[in-house]
């Protein structure tokens, strides 16, 4: 047992202390996000909107993600992935409190959209933040101690958000998300200085390459909004078969969910410093964790037992744990003398898309054919996204034995 703890924590060894405070202030700000798992049932059940204008809202919600990404990808490179994660923090931290006082399907979409653009204005920052804080070695357990915080934060998040709900009702959520936010940024400001930033590489200048002329690039960030497609549906139509299909009951919901960030917590970081010392491509292991979540949805139509659900969760979970810090990576080392600010800002973007489309597209999947259907649906995408990554990697072996072979 001892040696098992030795060895938990030598996995988080070599990381710069830059990156555990950015950790910290992802943690804090990350812990406060409780509205989005509970937003689709907060617009039918507090709301009173149908599935159908719940789908069309969650789009608005994906739109301002687009933006967002965009704009941050934008603005790091012109003014430094420092002052971009303070201004998304601080502005985000006011619009989601006035995100609670709409109440018409129009205002809501556009309270929605401008709270994700602010919001997701962070995104490509934090993956610059990583690069410049972290040793290119060290680049993917860095990710993964960033979203250790995150899901340490979605873990305690959705948890106390049932709570919340349960007793005062929704609008707590809107109080608390804008009060962490808050939080999140004026510790950035007093702990990340820019004095203590590593200047940002020289290599990324005016005339260098930019993410959309990378044509393999595009093959992965195509795969990844596939990826995202099905991921995102544990977080928007799943928490509705939860309450439909299995009667659960917000706090359960919020406890199924929570389970998610708990066990990322307990074991993403040994298993990706395991994964990391063997020989296997960044690539492969997205196209392992692609499958992982993709057969998260089979499981749950084998059965009505209500356990099923925890089994799918865990899947998914697994998936992630390994998708999302070996795609991340391959987009860091991707961008290494480029424009990073471009190739994050695609990466976030490719996350985005799939919000505009996997809401709307799982809501009405359902609408028109039930639950079964949409949840076979979502594992066939799985299986088409890791066909185009294997694609992809057969495309990068070739890519590398011509930068070899010259």
């Amino acid at each position: 047992m001892k040696n098992l703890f030795r060895s938990y924590f030598e996995s988080f060894g070599g990381l710069r202390k830059e990156i555990w405070l950015l950790s910290v202030i992802t943690l804090i700000n990350r812990a406060g996000t409780m509205v989005i798992p509970f937003l689709s049932l907060y617009l039918t059940k507090s709301r009173g909107f149908s599935l159908e204008e719940v789908g069309w809202i969650l789009t608005f919600f994906g739109l301002g993600s687009v933006t967002g990404s965009w704009l941050g990808g934008k603005m790091t490179d012109k003014i430094g992935h420092y002052r971009t994660m303070a201004i998304s923090l601080i502005g985000s931290s006011f619009l989601f409190v006035l995100l609670q006082f709409p109440d018409s399907f129009w205002t809501i979409c556009l309270g929605i959209y401008l709270v994700m653009t602010v919001a997701d204005i962070f995104r490509p920052a934090v993956f610059v933040a990583i690069s410049a804080y972290s040793k290119p070695q060290n680049r993917t357990r860095s990710v993964t101690l960033i979203r250790l915080a995150i899901n340490l934060g979605f873990s305690a998040g959705p948890a106390l958000g049932g709570i919340i709900i349960a007793t005062g009702g929704y609008s707590g959520l809107f109080w608390v998300d804008g009060l962490t936010c808050l939080a999140a940024g004026i510790l950035l400001l007093k702990l990340l200085h820019p004095k203590r930033s590593i200047p940002e590489p020289e290599e990324i200048i005016v005339d260098a390459k930019t993410a959309i002329s990378d044509r393999l690039y595009l093959v992965f960030i195509f795969a990844m909004m596939i990826f995202g497609f099905i991921f995102i549906q544990y977080f928007s139509t799943m928490p509705l078969y939860y309450a439909e299909s299995h009667q659960l009951t917000e706090l359960e919901i919020g406890l199924l969910l929570g389970l998610n960030g708990l066990a990322i917590f307990l074991f993403e970081m040994p298993l990706i410093k395991f994964m990391e010392n063997r020989k296997h491509t960044a690539t492969g292991y997205v196209i392992l964790g692609t499958l992982l979540s993709g057969l998260s949805f089979l499981v749950i139509n084998l059965t009505d037992w209500v356990g099923i659900l925890m089994v799918g969760m865990l899947l998914v979970t697994l998936g992630e744990m390994i998708a999302f810090p070996f795609s991340n990576s391959f987009a860091l080392n991707r961008s290494d003398g480029k424009k990073r600010g471009s190739y994050m800002a695609l990466y976030s973007i490719a996350f985005s898309v799939s919000h505009i489309f996997g809401h709307n597209s799982g809501m009405q999947l359902i609408d028109s054919f039930g639950f079964e259907i949409t949840w076979y649906t979502m594992f066939g995408l799985a299986l088409f996204a890791c066909t185009l990554l294997l694609i992809l990697n057969s495309l990068l072996k070739k890519e590398s034995s011509g930068v070899h072979s010259n």
